[in-house]
């Protein structure tokens, strides 16, 4: 007897915590569609990397801040779905794609500004809205937020405030879900080493110093750290947990 693999979408998944989180979910058996905006041979590689260690992936082009071109996506979803799994749903969404924005509150343009909120905020209501129907029941969503959402770091007022809307966001997804039985949860990293915001925690000496100097671990964050969080709550048995916040920062400004 053979038992179905779950599904994975996972956007923003050719680097960072993205694609930590698809190869940690093909680790636990989880096969995944990793989308990307323009690193069309990073997300191969990620896919390679899936595939070596026995799972199933797909790579698929998304700008998660453009909506008028979510028809098209789930419509070529749904041909990769039946045409790679013959099913006609996916088990999990990994709302993970974004960009960051280091600038003071006065200097942050409203420009600026709405760049952040169509990824971040719109991008994310708009295109799980849309995925609805190939989201199977009892299905599970992570949102992910960002420990700033909670401590305050000068610089930060701009993309905080967007993960905040993400937090309230999920808790009412959850709420409305829950006929469903889809559980929706939301991850919150704390500072990672990745190239987020081009690569400051992880390259700068000062600032990773710094940084380790403020959490309970003595320690930033690895992608690994966030990529286990997020496959653990999908892969194990939390499916009555819902509209709970997670924050995984090692215990920052405690």
């Amino acid at each position: 007897m053979t038992t179905q693999r779950k599904i994975a979408l996972v956007t923003g998944a050719s680097r960072g915590l993205g694609r930590n989180t698809a190869l940690q979910l093909a680790q636990k058996g989880i096969d995944s569609i990793v989308t990307y905006r323009s690193g069309e041979a990073e997300a191969d590689n990620v896919v390679a990397e899936i595939e070596a260690i026995g799972g199933t992936a797909v790579a698929m082009k998304l700008d998660t801040s453009d909506t008028t071109g979510f028809g098209d996506f789930v419509h070529d979803l749904q041909a990769v779905l039946k045409g790679h799994w013959d099913r006609h749903t996916f088990d999990f969404l990994v709302n993970n794609a974004g960009t960051g924005l280091a600038k003071p509150f006065a200097e942050t343009s409203e420009e600026e500004f709405d760049q952040l909120m169509n990824v971040h905020v719109k991008g994310v209501y708009f295109l799980t809205q849309r995925l609805l129907p190939l989201i199977a029941d009892g299905g599970r969503i992570v949102n992910i937020s960002s420990g700033l959402a909670r401590f305050t770091l000068p610089g930060s007022s701009a993309y905080a405030t967007m993960k905040g809307a993400v937090e309230v966001m999920s808790r009412y997804m959850a709420k409305e879900l829950g006929s469903r039985q889809i559980a929706v949860n939301v991850v919150a990293p704390g500072a990672i080493e990745t190239d987020f915001n081009g690569g400051a925690v992880r390259d700068n000496p000062d600032m990773n110093k710094m940084i380790a100097s403020t959490t309970a671990m003595g320690r930033v964050g690895l992608p690994d750290d966030i990529g286990g969080a997020i496959s653990s709550l999908l892969a194990g048995d939390l499916g009555w947990m819902t509209a709970q916040r997670i924050e995984v920062s090692g215990g920052q400004n405690l």
